[in-house]
């Protein structure tokens, strides 16, 4: 599922996404308004400034109490990010909280990617039902 936006350059639905389940948004609040409620995780790939707005926006949505706390946010690619962004060092000079940092999760495989994912959809996200059966929660 992908939502984009329609941009005057530099921008194309991701080629992984259905066509079916590609929501193309004409303006950005909407499409943050979208991805803010309705997203239970948000994994963030190496990119550049809109990656970067999205990041921030949801971090300072949660820090804010804005947001559930119980939003994911996975950042993928320890090699890039740590090079972009010294998330310690924020943390060492008072600029973030170390409550802050710990709103990260960090991969960089596939496979621990998904086992973060799948972790906290489990303990928040999703129920058994009388029957033993995983179904989502409704909020």
């Amino acid at each position: 599922m992908g939502l984009s936006i329609q941009l005057p350059h530099e921008q194309r639905p991701n080629s992984y996404i259905s066509p079916d389940l590609n929501f193309c948004f004409h303006y950005f609040f909407m499409r943050k308004l979208w991805f803010a409620q309705m997203a239970k995780a948000l994994i963030v790939f190496p990119g550049g400034f809109g990656t970067m707005d999205e990041l921030w926006e949801l971090l300072t949505l949660l820090q804010t109490n804005k947001l559930s706390s119980h939003h994911l946010i996975l950042i993928y690619g320890r090699k890039y990010w740590d090079q972009v962004l010294n998330w310690r060092y924020m943390v060492q000079s008072g600029t973030i909280s170390e409550r802050d940092y710990k709103l990260l999760q960090f991969a960089d495989t596939v496979d621990e990617a998904f086992d973060h994912v799948r972790k906290d959809l489990e303990t928040y996200h999703l129920t058994l039902d009388t029957e033993g059966e995983t179904v989502a929660r409704h909020f």
